[in-house]
């Protein structure tokens, strides 16, 4: 019988994205602590003859490659229950190891050679510590980590005289931990980038699709309810007014959500935002490129538009259709509204203006001109042959 985990459970077994960022990195040093491990050993080889306990000193190598084992096998298992718990647990447990091996180096040989020789666990498989602390924590942990080992190595050698600065121990394991703190932060902040813009993705398909839904359902219903409403007359005509209203009211939700499922990015895509405003009256054309602008350039353009198309729902009479060109010009942005309508009468903005009604100074020209644009009425002194409006945004 299949068994089902609750969300707590869930949420326990799903891998940290920061965990998943370093996970490469986890694999690809335990490729190292191999080799250093190989060096360890060989160098045991090389002077088991020159030390005064000899077995011990193989029991001390026998530790190096147990722990070894088990350190490689617990950080490149990261699906765990708690990865970050586990992780650290070894990486204290790298530097117990690592400390105690380079202390109990006099256990094994005399003063005369450890302090011209390298301790226990060789310089090199010493940098393991310094590693994982440094994909763990980061450059800080990482630089801590070097300066702590290579103190420890000074301090038993008796070096803390005029040798220390000959000796390349410390600026190797500061510069390693240093370096791959460094590449792990670069790792997660990649990571956490990917995700959102995945998750970015799969909400703007989805939105996109909800558009869509609601253009080819919702929205045409709305659209024949006003023409139909103002063709029988009458108690209709109330509700093809209010129907119109949603129809607007809807058709700028969409076209705000839409605008809103870019944030995060620096530039958009304006033919989206500008074809949530399609109707069966009214036609809108873009080019088959992304038309990419900012967001708050893309969202002045857009309320303008939809300014505009509220005019012409308002004053253009009921069989009015429109059409919105956008042109992508080498030098900016050209967006065309031409509606067939009843057309304005000359001086009728003027006139708007001064009884206190600013829909067209504020939302259709003020917006433009804030992005440093100009509106032009091509059919100012024309009527009865509609109302064409034309923007120009320059490129910033």
């Amino acid at each position: 019988m299949a068994t089902t985990r609750s969300p707590q459970e869930s949420a326990h077994h799903t891998p940290d994205p920061a965990d998943a960022a370093t996970a490469p990195l986890w694999r690809a040093v335990q490729a190292f602590r191999l080799v250093t491990l190989l060096y360890a050993v060989g160098q045991q080889i090389a002077s088991v003859q020159y030390y005064e306990n000899q077995l011990l000193s193989w029991f001390f190598i026998a530790l190096m490659v147990i722990w070894s084992g088990i350190s490689a096998l617990l950080l490149t298992h990261w699906r765990t229950s708690d990865t970050t718990r586990t992780r650290t647990l070894v990486v204290v447990g790298d530097h117990l190891v690592v400390l105690g091996l380079i202390a109990a180096t006099p256990l094994v040989a005399d003063y005369a050679w450890y302090h011209g020789h390298q301790p226990l666990p060789t310089t090199m498989w010493s940098a393991n510590a310094v590693i994982s602390a440094a994909i763990l924590r980061g450059p800080l942990a990482g630089v801590t980590s070097g300066l702590l080992i290579a103190a420890t190595i000074i301090t038993m050698r008796q070096q803390w005289g005029d040798d220390v600065w000959a000796d390349a121990t410390a600026p190797v394991l500061v510069s390693v931990g240093l370096a791959l703190g460094m590449a792990a932060n670069t790792a997660r902040r990649a990571q956490e980038q990917l995700q959102r813009a995945v998750r970015l993705t799969a909400a703007t398909e989805e939105r996109e699709r909800l558009a869509r839904q609601v253009h080819d359902g919702v929205l045409q219903i709305l659209s024949y309810i006003s023409r139909r409403g103002s063709e029988i007359g009458g108690p209709a005509v109330e509700l093809a007014q209010r129907a119109a209203e949603q129809e607007v009211a809807l058709r700028r939700l969409i076209s705000e959500q839409t605008a809103h499922s870019t944030v995060g990015d620096t530039t958009v895509d304006l033919r989206p935002l500008l074809t949530a405003h399609s109707t069966p009256r009214v036609v809108v054309s873009t080019p088959g490129e992304p038309v990419l602008v900012g967001r708050w350039t893309a969202q002045e353009i857009t309320a303008a538009v939809a300014a505009a198309l509220t005019n012409v729902e308002l004053h253009a009479g009921p069989d009015a259709r429109t059409y919105v060109l956008l042109e992508d010009t080498d030098t900016g942005l050209v967006v065309s509204i031409r509606d067939d309508g009843a057309g304005i009468a000359p001086g009728r903005l003027a006139e708007a203006e001064d009884e206190g009604r600013m829909g067209v100074s504020r939302s259709i020209t003020g917006r433009i001109a804030a992005l440093g644009g100009t509106v032009e009425l091509l059919t100012a002194d024309i009527v009865g042959e509609g109302t064409e409006w034309e923007f120009h945004i320059p490129r910033a």
